[in-house]
């Protein structure tokens, strides 16, 4: 006997207990709490029911409250009207088993014949099929984790007692106003026709939630369903991540990178024309296939060129304090068209000026760098290739306070292109000699193409078009 009961209580501590433990304390496959500003989640248990839910329809409606319900089949299949009035009135309708029976009393293979009961129920009655399951009293089961993938798991962060009558209305509402606050999932009931309730229990729920929905009303909180909470809790959560300051090791990998950067210049004779400009350069021969530009001339293999390089000291600084791509593209924009005219100068002072062919840099801009004369090239597959874009991810990684983030996003078409324009062309368009009334436009319409690719990326998305190479490969 007494291994019967050993046995016993293995089975339930596994079964039962533990698996509710993980999820009320970890959350743990569940959503229980909100991360929100000004929205809160009401959720009703145990209905519909034909006296209490029409009148909790209707005060929810002179607020503009949204709630989910979560349902008990064997009620919602004699009151398929309410569940259509719920759903014609914007609300959430989940699974609440089709009996008021915990998971710990029955079989896997009962709670799956539950839910699937409840679930074609609702369909039929509004067209949609539930995707949230809150289980009877909260209790889940081993095995509801690996069979009910497909339905979120709906907990709560307060509730009240409000299905025993003797809690009473007053009690009821100083307990609710408490949790007046952002972010709460609020569990209470529209029905007490079910084990452990009181029947005409509702009928305080309902005075306390409208003082409740009124007092929140006045506060400017929203009351939203389980759908939507769960929407602005992920967006909420993905902000924060973005915002986050980088860890010491990052930290530390950017200033070894930075201090590398100034190991490169000396190096490698990169020339700062000063005054803050963002293009740096060096004078080199052209190592790699012929170039055909938009003007006509091409850049051979061995002919002189000016490899361009961004200031990536700059680029960091700018990054870390932008929140918006379009803030981003739009100064380095406006960056460019200062630096370009500084360049021309810089260069024209030069003797062997005559022997430069073209100007020339690997950027991940895809759009806007035509209108200041450049012509964007593919850059040929092979060797080069492979290692310039890798070192071009690594450098946003670096640069970008979460790089890392923005490396993981498919729509965002991380890989470099060939920047290049001809000595003549740029000498028309910014030396000292000209007039340069086609760059008059350049701001706007570089801005256009940054704006373009601002649409094909995400909102907290970060700036693929203003990450360039500060060091190219071909050294």
């Amino acid at each position: 006997m007494e291994n019967v009961l050993l046995w016993g209580f293995y089975f339930l501590t596994f079964y039962a207990f533990l698996p509710g433990f993980i999820s009320r304390t970890f959350g743990f496959r569940v959503f229980k709490r909100g991360r929100a500003f000004e929205e809160i989640a009401l959720t009703f248990d145990d209905g519909p029911d034909p006296v209490y839910t029409p009148r909790l329809l209707d005060l929810l409606r002179k607020y503009g409250a949204k709630a989910t319900f979560f349902v008990v089949g064997a009620h919602a299949e004699r009151h398929p009207e309410l569940l259509r009035r719920m759903a014609e009135e914007g609300h959430d309708i989940g699974i609440h088993n089709y009996v008021h029976k915990t998971n710990w009393l029955m079989p896997p293979g009962t709670v799956k014949k539950q839910i699937a009961r409840t679930s074609g129920i609702i369909e039929q009655a509004t067209g949609v099929r539930p995707v949230y399951y809150r289980p009877p009293w909260g209790i889940v089961n081993l095995f509801d984790f690996a069979n009910l993938g497909y339905l979120q798991i709906i907990l709560w962060s307060a509730m009240f007692g409000d299905w025993r009558k003797r809690v009473g209305a007053g009690r009821l509402t100083e307990r609710m106003l408490k949790k007046l606050r952002p972010g709460e999932v609020l569990l209470l009931h529209d029905c007490g026709r079910t084990f452990g309730a009181d029947e005409d229990a509702p009928e305080q729920m309902l005075q306390a939630l409208e003082v409740y929905l009124r007092r929140g009303s006045e506060q400017g909180y929203r009351f939203v369903t389980i759908g939507e909470m769960i929407a602005v809790t992920d967006k909420n959560r993905a902000r924060e991540r973005a915002e986050r300051p980088p860890g010491r090791f990052k930290r530390t990998v950017t200033a070894c990178w930075m201090a590398w950067e100034r190991c490169f210049n000396v190096l490698f004779r990169i020339v700062d024309i000063g005054d803050g400009s963002l293009f740096h350069y060096r004078i080199r021969p052209y190592r790699g296939g012929e170039l055909a530009l938009n003007d006509g001339a091409v850049i051979r293999p061995n002919d002189k060129i000016v490899e361009l390089h961004f200031d990536n000291a700059k680029l960091k600084a700018l990054l870390e304090n932008s929140r918006s791509l379009m803030k981003v593209a739009i100064f380095l924009v406006r960056e460019t068209e200062k630096a370009m005219p500084a360049l021309a100068r810089h260069l024209e002072s030069m003797e062997n000026l005559g022997e430069i062919k073209g100007l020339y840099g690997i950027s991940m801009i895809h759009r806007g760098p035509e209108a200041f004369g450049f012509s964007v090239l593919d850059l040929p597959r092979g060797a080069f290739r492979f290692f310039t874009t890798r070192y071009l991810r690594l450098l946003i990684r670096v640069l970008h306070p979460h790089g890392g983030m923005l490396l993981k996003d498919k729509n965002a078409q991380f890989y470099p292109r060939v920047m290049a324009m001809s000595m003549a062309e740029f000498l028309r368009r910014y030396g000292s000699a000209a007039g340069r009334p086609e760059t008059a436009g350049a701001l706007e319409t570089a801005a256009a193409g940054a704006r373009s690719a601002d649409e094909a990326l995400p909102a907290e998305g970060a700036p693929s078009a203003v990450l360039s190479g500060g060091k190219t490969l071909q050294q």
